[in-house]
């Protein structure tokens, strides 16, 4: 971690502030807050969840959009040595029971809008405080009303009693002088994020807080020949509950130094206009981000040419999106290879190389390690041969939390190292550039978002109508992959459609989890085992593709 000059996360952000009280810290719908203003809310916050009980290591639902306070509240938990778990504001009651339970989470910090939720599963939950935002809470009181008066801001009612508490409420309360002496160590874990699991449940994944400042060294690195540390403006456009946005969003404020504009939901104009307005020089994104960007109608009307290094991963960049952005604004789209478990990109381009070539997710990071094996018997490839990629990095992360089954089949022991595997297939050439070449059949990659086909057929499956299902992911330029469900439905029901189905996921996933295709079966293809063999439905539908 070469120039680092902390071992934790929440040094490193004291470091930042230490250096540059007055710089501006996040821009947030046209409100600056300067790192001292950042940092008095952070001990604010910090002493008032203290008071609250908030313990080292306890683990703190964020379930919020990409606003301010959900950066002050992460800050916070670091502070107290405690875990933020974040959670999509888009999940629904079922989601925010599963997790909370999981990681027995007594706190949860949400928006007002997703609060009936957290009171659907109040009771069946270890849940005993809920802290309450908004989207404009801490701006101008004049941008609130103004926001409110054209019915711009969404808003719900915050019910009264004792579990519920403002954020607000918590940021006047605090007094710093309470909070305990910090001593959080590199090894301990920094913050929580859950990805698709194959059982069907997501999976919690501790990063650790060496792991997290190790990778967001890089990611600052990644861009530094055409952008100076500490010189740049980053936009955050991912969302802070998915590895990327963390990436991009903490960055600035942990080892940059540099402003951090933020949005609470994408909106392409909005960003186009801050990019324009705040000359933004730095973002990272999802390929279909940037296919969306190009195929918008008025993106001529903006001037984005302060844009010097565009990011991206989360799902493999079309060539042919890669070229026309490189035709356009004259600048390549950078691209990394990583996951959850990795914390991120093992393999990034930096800009000191060049204009990456093509295909290529970028060179393996320094202080990552790699093997590419057999994923049948695990021996080692033959150089400048595909094979299934295995990683391992420091602070490695080590298992799941609460999955020892999961765990048992993805991280593997190799001469004293804890080792990932990704189950894709990859190639890696002699300059270190990685090649993605094949992915994991069974976890959906649709717009960036890792959807595990089980978890979507657990839920098709809970409905009374139906007795199984199977679902595949099918290939599309604009958004990765579709997700398509095939459902065999029990002899005796009739009059079940498929836009029943759909509006009954919708009411139990997230929106990027709901099938776009539901298609009704007499029966699904088996192993001898009686295993549904999604391969053959996915191999069924490519062939109506590409003959």
């Amino acid at each position: 971690m070469t120039g680092l000059l902390a071992e934790t996360t929440y040094q490193a952000y004291e470091e930042v502030v230490k250096r540059q009280p007055n710089k501006t810290a996040l821009i947030y719908l046209g409100k600056e807050y300067p790192f001292s203003d950042l940092h008095e809310m952070v001990f604010r916050l910090a002493a008032s969840l203290y008071e609250l009980g908030v313990k080292k290591e306890e683990k703190v639902i964020l379930y919020l959009y990409n606003i301010p306070q959900t950066i002050i509240a992460w800050l916070a938990l670091q502070r107290l040595e405690a875990v933020p778990v974040m959670v999509a504001p888009v999940y629904t009651a079922y989601d925010i029971r599963y997790m909370a339970n999981d990681v027995g989470a007594e706190i949860i910090i949400c928006m007002d809008t997703n609060l009936s939720y957290v009171m659907d599963v109040f009771s069946q939950a270890p849940i005993r405080k809920v802290i309450v935002t908004n989207m404009v809470e801490l701006l101008p009181w004049w941008k609130n009303l103004i926001g409110r008066g054209f019915g711009r801001v969404p808003s719900g009612k915050i019910p009264t009693g004792k579990e519920f508490i403002s954020f607000r409420e918590l940021l006047k309360k605090g007094n710093p002088s309470s909070l305990p002496p910090f001593q959080g160590k590199a090894a301990n874990t920094a913050v929580m994020l859950y990805t698709g699991g194959t059982t069907g449940f997501p999976k919690g994944v501790p990063l650790s807080a060496g792991l997290f400042l190790y990778r967001i060294d890089e990611w600052a690195k990644a861009a530094e020949a055409v952008v100076p540390l500490g010189k740049g403006i980053s936009l955050l456009s991912a969302p802070l509950y998915h590895v990327i946005g963390q990436m991009d969003g903490m960055t600035p404020l942990l080892i940059t130094g540099e402003p951090l504009i933020v949005m609470p939901r994408v909106v392409l104009d909005a960003m186009f206009d801050h990019i324009q307005r705040y000359k933004a020089t730095r973002m990272f994104a999802v390929p279909a981000m940037y296919r969306m960007i190009l195929e918008h109608d008025r993106i001529d009307y903006y001037n984005l040419s302060s844009l010097k290094y565009c990011g991206t991963g989360g799902d493999v960049l079309p060539t042919e999106v890669a070229n026309r952005w490189y035709k356009k604004f004259g600048i390549p789209l950078y691209q990394g290879y990583g996951a959850t478990e990795l914390c991120a990109a093992i393999s990034l381009s930096y800009a000191r190389d060049g204009v990456p070539p093509e295909g290529a997710a970028g060179k393996i990071s320094p202080g990552s390690k790699f093997r590419l094996v057999h994923p049948d018997t695990f021996e080692p490839v033959p150089p400048g041969e595909p094979g299934e990629l295995l990683a391992t990095s420091p602070y490695a992360v080590k298992s799941y939390w609460n999955k020892p089954e999961e765990t048992e089949k993805c991280f593997f022991e190799i001469d004293g190292e804890v080792w990932y595997r990704t189950k894709d297939i990859v190639e890696v050439d002699k300059d270190n550039w990685l090649y993605f070449r094949d992915r994991s059949v069974d976890l959906i990659k649709h717009k960036g978002y890792r959807v595990a086909a089980a978890e979507v057929e657990r839920v098709l499956q809970e409905h009374p109508a139906v007795i199984a299902a199977s679902v595949v992911g099918i290939p599309d330029e604009k958004v990765g992959e579709r997700i398509k469900a095939f459902v065999v439905l029990k002899e005796d029901i009739k009059g079940i459609s498929g836009f029943e189905l759909a509006k009954w996921c919708k009411e139990r996933l997230a929106p990027y989890k709901v099938p776009q295709y539901i298609e009704f079966r007499d029966m699904l293809p088996k192993s001898k085992v009686g295993k549904f063999l999604r391969r053959e439905l996915r191999e069924e539908e490519r062939r109506k593709i590409f003959e």
